[in-house]
């Protein structure tokens, strides 16, 4: 325990002696800062009292006259402590007991002081919550940068810029159920714990129910689900959800994230593009808008209509393998040898898996922009149709910005039950093949498409990776309040 944490204990005690209590409950705030500041004009002319309360992120003093800076969820607002006015005894209290990173309330009216600064005029005050530990001093410097994620608590306490990253995601969520709910869409929930992992090519967690002493699985996407809910009569619905995949952890991944997973029946193909994209361009004018220019990505450039490019051109364009002529994994790597691009193929099973593979290597990353790619092979998409046209691609786009996939949109779902029975037995050979991502069998799903499931078009929406790239984040531990993070080691204790 540091010297200041012994005497921010010793204070805690004095004041229990004194009789004033370091934790009261309830609060007698009239306003928020934000409130006094839009409201300074009136409330200066007519000296009206206000009570607020906050963090105490300054301590200034100056002989008689102290100047505080307070803190609270809507902005920081300077406070004045004159001895004369409130008397010795309580200025003196003050400086004995409060300590920086204490929660304050405040009873006072406004002034402005001779430098022009809007400020509070303190009649009275009273702790809210001892802090016994100190606020960092230069916690932004800390050279663990993971400190940040794992006391997040203090990063956001320290950095205006985590708060108001947090703040957007937040308007962004919100500003997508309006708008989803304005276009007729109901918003529903399904199961976290799934008995077959479904929706997506992924690896799951897995756990154990005792009372029904059965294997569960943490959903990978909601997706199966969904459809049934569609199977079930609704025809526009949406979920925003936590998704979980027993995955790497790295710049663009997070084994929990939130997904947006929407599907609408009979919906025509360029209407559910054009839906994707000005609930797009509505959450970024919402959301991130009206953040400072620091906090916005001056790189990506929103405007709908996005470009649109085959995932076969962009392939050939990038690396001038042209996927059409390769149809087995030997292919594959004999084409990139000759072609002298190091992919590592170890692992993959099925044409799938080479696929994505080669697109994750060579024409993902080149994608900057955000850019609709269509026509992704059948084989790496088990949910969604083929193309009439060409039954080696599927209905599917992605929306991809900075070489990472944001958006996974199906325009035409697998509706077809026999088709996609084959597509399952084809991932379960798969998977005995060794594939820890192919889909699994589930019988639930197939039953309720065979009740019949009408055309429709879906979606699923990475939030976390989206405001990532809206906000300029590095990674997406910027934008999850708490990320998964490796276990902390142990201190080792002094000898």
């Amino acid at each position: 325990m540091t010297q200041e944490e012994v005497v921010r204990r010793e204070r805690l005690e004095k004041m229990k002696t004194q009789g004033l209590d370091p934790y009261p409950s309830g609060s007698l705030r009239t306003h928020m800062l934000q409130e006094v500041m839009d409201n300074f004009e009136p409330y200066l002319a007519n000296q009206t009292s206000v009570i607020c309360d906050g963090r105490v992120r300054l301590i200034r003093k100056h002989g008689g006259l102290t100047f505080v800076q307070l803190q609270d969820a809507s902005r920081t607002m300077q406070l004045a402590l004159h001895k004369d006015q409130i008397g010795e005894a309580t200025y003196e209290q003050f400086h004995e007991f409060v300590d920086v990173g204490d929660f304050l309330e405040v009873t006072g009216i406004v002034f402005n002081t001779k430098k022009g600064e809007p400020t509070i005029d303190v009649m009275a005050f009273r702790i809210m919550s001892k802090a016994l530990m100190p606020l960092p001093e230069k916690f932004h410097g800390l050279t663990d940068v993971e400190a940040r994620y794992r006391e997040r608590e203090l990063d956001l306490i320290m950095n205006a810029d985590v708060r108001s990253r947090f703040i957007a995601r937040s308007k962004l969520v919100a500003s997508m159920r309006r708008f989803l709910d304005d276009q007729g869409f109901m918003e529903v929930e399904t199961p976290m714990l799934q008995p077959i992992p479904g929706g997506a090519s992924a690896k799951p967690f897995i756990t154990h129910h005792n009372a029904l002493d059965a294997d569960l699985y943490l959903r990978i996407a909601p997706e199966l689900y969904l459809k049934r809910l569609i199977v079930g009569g609704f025809e526009k619905i949406y979920e925003v959800g936590r998704c979980f995949r027993n995955e790497g952890i790295d710049y663009a991944h997070n084994p929990e994230f939130t997904m947006l997973e929407l599907y609408w029946a009979f919906a025509e193909t360029e209407s559910f593009i054009t839906l994707l994209e000005n609930l797009l361009m509505t959450v970024i004018h919402e959301a991130i808008a009206p953040l400072e220019d620091g906090l916005k990505n001056p790189d990506i450039h929103f405007s709908a209509p996005f470009p649109r490019l085959t995932f076969r051109q962009a392939i050939l364009d990038a690396c001038g393998i042209d996927i059409d002529l390769i149809h087995t994994g030997e292919a594959m790597m004999m084409a990139c040898r000759e072609k002298q691009l190091s992919v590592d193929f170890g692992g993959c099973v099925g044409m799938g898996e080479y696929y994505d593979a080669l697109w994750k290597n060579t024409a993902r990353p080149s994608i900057i922009q955000p850019t609709w790619v269509f026509d992704y092979p059948t084989a790496l998409k088990p949910l969604t149709k083929a193309k009439e046209e060409d039954p080696t691609k599927s209905a599917c786009m992605q929306l991809v910005i900075q070489g990472a996939e944001v958006v996974n949109a199906y325009y035409n779902e697998l509706n077809n039950p026999i088709d996609q029975r084959n597509r399952f037995l084809e991932q379960q050979t798969l998977r005995e093949k060794g594939s820890e991502e192919a889909q699994w069998m589930d019988d639930a799903f197939l039953s309720a498409l065979e009740h019949g499931m009408p055309p429709t078009s879906g979606v699923g929406i990475g939030i976390d990776r989206l405001i990532a790239f809206l906000t300029n984040a590095p990674n997406l531990k910027e934008v999850i309040l708490f990320p998964t993070l490796k276990p902390k080691a142990p201190e080792t204790p002094e000898v």
